[in-house]
């Protein structure tokens, strides 16, 4: 039995309470959902898909995102809540020794954007905050660290968590590197009225930050979407999109919008792939549904 989840806030504290309520040992499978989506992620009989799409070959399938939401028998669980933790959360309700809800409660925040100015600009006066602010791209090379995330997490003690050596390193680091991200936000985004585009497709390394830093720079802007190529293949370009959580005037249902083009998420904030030769087209198309600001049927 192995869990199968990405690596976020969300995902971690996922896999915290899966090994816990089913007393797994197995090493996490971290995944990002395009690559789940085009097949790449090889899923076997007994495995746990959490906070992404369905495959049918899993045993168990916990997920809240609605543009991942099917019609045919599954085992597990599905329905709309702020986090995919919290659906396992109450699933397994009887399971947990320890006291997760803390930890659930910060997921549920985290993952539906529920945070303050404050939060954005200084994570650091923030436990729960700060520490998934260390969570925020995917670099095969951070394997190890997810799972000592899942590690520490698994005591219910955020504090402890906090302590760890790598984790003090890293969250010392978050500043830092906010600082250096929002300048690269501002070199390499424009803006087009509501919507604000980054384009970070000149790294070879997808650049880290708080994705939340774009709306404290353009207060004016509704929706943002962040332009890259995958980082291990080159020919395909991804898009993630996101409503501001500032300036909530955004119509669009972002998780709608990015199943069009064989993504998902929720209706505030999705990505999605495709092939580097039809990027254009499909980046304009997106850009002018953006623009429009009307609600997809």
């Amino acid at each position: 039995m192995r869990i199968v989840t990405r690596p976020d806030f969300d995902g971690i504290v996922c896999a915290v309470l899966l090994r816990e309520a089913l007393d797994i040992n197995q090493p996490v499978i971290w995944a990002e959902p395009n690559q789940l989506h085009r097949g790449l992620v090889e899923i076997q009989p007994g495995d746990i898909i959490a906070n992404m799409a369905f495959d049918e070959r899993c045993s168990l399938w916990f997920d809240h995102h609605p543009s991942n939401q099917i019609d045919q028998p599954f085992q597990g669980c599905f329905q709309a809540a702020p986090s995919a933790a919290r659906i396992i959360f109450e699933y397994y309700s009887k399971e947990f020794v320890r006291d997760f809800l803390p930890l659930v409660q910060a997921a549920d925040k985290i993952d539906s954007a529920d945070l303050t100015l404050d939060e954005v600009l200084y994570p650091e006066k923030y436990p729960y905050i700060i520490l998934s602010s260390t969570i925020h791209s995917f670099k095969i090379s951070d394997r190890l660290y997810w799972d000592r995330l899942v590690e520490l997490l698994s005591s219910a003690d955020i504090n402890r968590a906090l302590k760890d050596t790598e984790v003090k390193k890293r969250a010392r680091a978050v500043t830092t590197e906010n600082r250096l991200y929002s300048k690269l936000l501002r070199e390499h985004s424009r803006i087009i009225k509501h919507v604000s585009i980054t384009d970070f497709r000149s790294f070879d390394i997808y650049p880290g930050g708080s994705r939340f830093l774009i709306f404290s720079i353009y207060p004016d802007t509704s929706v943002n979407m962040k332009i890259r190529f995958d980082s291990s293949d080159r020919d395909r370009v991804i898009v993630s999109l996101g409503h501001s959580i500032f300036n909530r005037t955004c119509q669009v249902d972002i998780g709608k919008l990015c199943s069009r083009f064989g993504g998902g998420g929720h209706r505030g904030a999705g990505s999605c792939s495709f092939p580097k030769v039809q990027s254009e087209e499909i980046i304009r198309e997106i850009t002018d549904i953006l623009m429009a600001n009307k609600k997809i049927r």
